[in-house]
């Protein structure tokens, strides 16, 4: 939803543009007394290469204690629909700005119907001619926004979409059904009556700092997960759980570890779910791997049978994943630390493969012989996971 945002007036300042909006928006948690956490989807539909507007929103709502999912840019109807219903959004934020919102809004609107979400609604913003609102309207877009809406007239629309999630979408076998359940069970709260679980075969934890490339690493291997299962109906299909942080100030979270997923490709063949956490919290992964687990097709055989499961990244210290799931990747680029810091007491430890993630990356060399001096008889592999280098080969040892 592209828009100039209109700041509040602050003494000494003449005027406010995209670039001081994010300072100027104040740390503040407006969702305090919702029945949950409203959680948007941010997509960029057709041609629309811009991306500078919806980075401010999106942290406009962070800010204002909202969990936002960003798709990134160039996304189908399609796609976008796949992606709300999977993260049981409350409400999808489309931005337009090629000329063809009366094509693609409708079709949003369309797909989000075959995926069993009729129910969720869509705002549109972003270059949208007058004359074309109603007729929007009348296409089962809820909302339009112009150019001249303000920051806080978003968030004020986003908290309007929160709902009571009911327990029950009335298709069991769908992933919008499956997204409802881990909303519940994140949520503490009472699943549908007959929901099974049931831990799946395997559950892989991927793990390391922040801006290691767990993202980017994760979505490779889900990719060649899927590749593989093509041909080895055995394997099933893969899901992802990514977690992120939450804002200790407002609550807010931003979720965009999905977008390295290209689901204008894949389709719907991962279930890809993101949720926000406050430091190590994993206290309902269990329950929503049983969840996943759970899910059964149209001849009552499971449908995920490998979860990967993308921690937070908090660092050194952060082991409690370890707990959770059948096998640990730690994921290090060079750079990241010396022979001493290989020895220090913490995420080091838990690792069953080391990954050299950013391998084409000076200090490669380095960090290998300082991963095999600690690693013992566990694996070291190198990957470059934005060319999908070494993903192949980190695949068949964690399915080992």
């Amino acid at each position: 939803m592209t828009t100039h945002p209109s700041i509040p007036h602050h003494p000494g300042h003449a005027g406010h543009t995209l670039s001081t909006a994010t300072t100027e928006f104040e740390k503040l948690d407006r969702c305090k007394g919702l029945e949950h956490r409203p959680r948007v989807l941010l997509g960029k539909m057709g041609l629309d290469g811009h991306d500078r507007g919806v980075k401010v929103i999106a942290r406009a709502l962070r800010d204002s204690g909202v969990h936002v999912i960003y798709s990134g840019l160039w996304q189908t109807p399609r796609s976008l629909a796949i992606s709300a219903v999977q993260e049981d959004c409350d409400v999808i934020a489309a931005s337009m700005m090629s000329n063809s919102h009366l094509v693609l809004g409708p079709r949003l609107v369309a797909e989000l119907k075959t995926l069993g979400r009729p129910d969720m609604p869509v705002y549109m913003g972003g270059i949208l001619p007058s004359e074309d609102v109603s007729e929007l309207l009348k296409l089962g877009i809820a909302r339009c926004f112009t150019t001249a809406t303000g920051l806080m007239d978003i968030v004020e629309a986003v908290k309007g979409a929160v709902k009571v999630p009911a327990p029950s979408l009335g298709a069991e076998t769908t992933q919008a059904q499956l997204a409802r359940d881990i909303t519940l069970v994140h949520a503490g709260k009472a699943l549908r009556t007959g929901a099974k679980k049931a831990r799946p075969q395997r559950v892989i934890g991927v793990t390391g700092s922040p801006g290691a490339g767990k993202s980017t690493l994760v979505a490779q291997l889900a990719g060649e997960y899927t590749r593989r299962a093509k041909d080895r109906k055995e394997l099933g299909r893969v899901a992802v759980v990514a977690f992120d942080p939450m804002s200790p100030i407002t609550g807010g979270a931003l979720l965009g570890d999905r977008l390295r997923v290209d689901f204008n490709a894949i389709d719907d063949a991962i279930y890809y779910r993101s949720l926000a956490i406050t430091s190590e919290d994993y206290h309902t992964l269990d329950e929503i791997l049983r969840v996943i687990g759970g899910a059964v097709g149209a001849d009552g055989t499971p449908v995920y049978k490998t979860v990967f499961v993308e921690t937070v990244g908090a660092g050194q210290n952060e082991t409690a994943v370890r707990n959770h799931v059948d096998k640990t990747a730690v994921v290090l680029t060079p750079g990241m630390g010396d022979a001493v810091q290989m020895d220090k007491a913490g995420i080091l430890e838990i690792a069953d493969v080391f990954v050299c993630n950013k391998a084409d990356y000076p200090g490669q060399n380095e960090l290998v012989k300082n991963l095999r001096d600690v690693a013992g008889r566990r694996p070291v592999l190198e990957t470059v996971a934005t060319m999908g280098k070494g993903v192949p080969e980190l695949l068949d040892l964690l399915l080992a």
